[in-house]
């Protein structure tokens, strides 16, 4: 595959980011109200967030493709270095606004970029590998940890948050997306990265085997749900929360039906925008996608801090309607500023800080 940048990715990765905007305002204004706005609004949970952690990792394949290729040991290990430099860097960025925002996710995304570092030398064959023995793991880790340590699931408050054992235990098992098994979309990525994504009749065949899967996944779960409850519905409540394909906690059915769903999304994106790259929203979209880190911080510093700056009180009591108007509108300012800010430079502004921190 040649060593040049692919429209599609960053495509989806503006679609992925918008999407976490969605999900992310919604946790943090209220989600009361209209009950079919609401349910468009679930659609994107914990697939908008795993599409972005698979990005990462096909991003991650595009960077030491050509050194694995050639075997240069030189190149691999500075490869290294620098994913491990960009690693310290998000796990930096993330803590520095998790008071504010607990459910970030670039903090778990540092230590993902570690472990992924360790594959990008790796046969196909053991990446996946590793990515499906984290997602067969965590249900054993549920058998001996409680879920529930240091949660309250009314408030989302984490108590012990800052505390060593606390914040280990949300780091690597019931945070909002913690390292086993989330480390495995990015394991995904990483593999996905290494095929070649310029070949139409293989992303075809993406398309059709992850449309597949996800279809599977959700019939399954419904199915099983549906058969084990005998039509019990508080039953069915519960059974929801093993059998659903809700990313709390992360059980196999929701890692592998929002594994489909991502590559799904990323060869959907790649295909139609090597079809149209000179549409004026594949176009504006690619721009956006470039400021993707950058757009991810300001969704939270400026776009919930200019609600909750105007009244605090209300922070999570807005409706879904508002929730939602809100993210897409600021949701087309961050296009709007992308294609603005991409006319005078050619990465976003955290985007060149990272840069800069891990030569």
């Amino acid at each position: 595959m040649k060593n040049k940048r692919i429209i599609g990715i960053d495509v989806a990765r503006a679609l992925a980011i918008i999407g976490m905007i969605v999900v992310n305002f919604k946790i943090a204004f209220g989600a009361n109200g209209n009950e079919i706005v609401e349910a468009f609004a679930k659609l994107f949970e914990g697939k908008a967030a795993a599409t972005f952690v698979v990005l990462a990792g096909i991003g991650m394949a595009f960077m030491t493709n050509s050194a694995v290729k050639n075997n240069d040991k030189i190149k691999i290990n500075k490869s290294r270095i620098n994913l491990a430099k960009r690693a310290l860097f998000f796990f930096i960025v993330g803590l520095l606004y998790t008071p504010i925002w607990l459910a970030d996710i670039l903090h778990f995304y540092g230590i993902y970029m570690l472990i992924t570092a360790c594959f990008i030398h790796s046969n196909r064959k053991i990446i996946l590998g590793a990515g499906l023995l984290l997602i067969l793991v965590y249900p054993l880790l549920m058998l001996l940890f409680s879920y529930d340590a240091g949660w309250n699931f009314t408030t989302f408050v984490y108590s012990d948050f800052w505390s060593f054992s606390g914040f280990f235990r949300n780091l690597f098992f019931n945070g909002f997306h913690p390292v086993v098994p989330w480390c495995a979309f990015m394991l995904l990525g990483l593999w996905f990265g290494k095929q070649d994504l310029s070949n139409e009749k293989f992303l075809k065949r993406s398309l059709i085997i992850s449309s597949s899967i996800f279809t599977a996944m959700l019939v399954i779960s419904k199915g099983l749900i549906y058969f084990i409850s005998g039509g019990n519905s508080e039953l069915a409540i519960e059974l929801a929360q093993v059998l659903g394909t809700s990313p709390m906690p992360p059980l196999p059915i929701y890692m592998i039906s929002a594994s489909a769903f991502a590559i799904f999304i990323i060869s959907l994106c790649v295909l139609v925008s090597q079809k149209f790259k000179n549409n004026k929203l594949i176009v504006a979209l690619n721009k956006t996608g470039q400021l993707a880190l950058t757009f991810y911080v300001a969704h939270v510093i400026i776009g919930m801090g200019v609600i909750e700056a105007i009244s605090p009180e209300k922070m999570g009591q807005y409706s879904i309607e508002f929730s939602m108007i809100y993210a897409f509108s600021f949701s087309l300012l961050c296009i709007v500023f992308a294609n603005i800010w991409t006319k005078y430079k050619s990465i976003g502004p955290l985007e060149w800080m990272m840069r800069k921190i891990s030569k």
